[in-house]
């Protein structure tokens, strides 16, 4: 592999493409690692969360198993987010100039690669989900039926 291949178009000289190992890179880039600022965006809001309960309960500071479940569950699923928007527009990113150097339309990974990866990262975040109480588990689940549900609902209307 060239130096410059495989790089996203619009996303170039991070980490990923500085530090990471070759192979792993379209798996990254799959990810959204390159441009982590979605995952912060999920992971703050937790983080924040976690010191108010932590007011709430007197206690000095937040739990740190919770803030580290937090940490890894909103990178997971940001990750699997993406790796499944990628592998729905697969056909509309190929055409699209800014898009078409992604993982799965420029044949770095292929479909199949990427659903396994999808269904690793999800259960990632299954493992981090059942470490918290039912309700926390249903509000979790619910978000995903939310997610969906409104993303099906797009499509029928356009």
């Amino acid at each position: 592999m060239t130096e410059g291949a495989g790089r996203v178009a619009d996303s170039t000289g991070n980490w990923v493409d500085t530090a990471a190992p070759a192979r792993l890179r379209p798996y990254l880039r799959l990810a959204r690692l390159d441009r982590p600022i979605g995952s912060w965006l999920l992971l703050l809001p937790c983080w924040w969360s976690a010191g108010l309960a932590a007011i709430a309960d007197g206690s000095p500071y937040p739990n740190p198993w919770h803030c580290l479940l937090f940490f890894i569950g909103a990178f997971a699923m940001r990750g699997a987010g993406c790796t499944w928007n990628d592998i729905t527009d697969r056909d509309l990113d190929a055409k699209v100039e800014r898009t078409r150097s992604r993982p799965i339309p420029s044949g770095q990974v292929t479909v199949e690669q990427a659903m396994a990866f999808l269904i690793a990262q999800a259960l990632l975040g299954l493992l981090v989900l059942i470490q918290f109480n039912p309700f926390t588990i249903l509000m979790g689940i619910l978000s995903l039926v939310r997610h969906e549900a409104k993303r099906r609902l797009a499509a029928r209307a356009s």
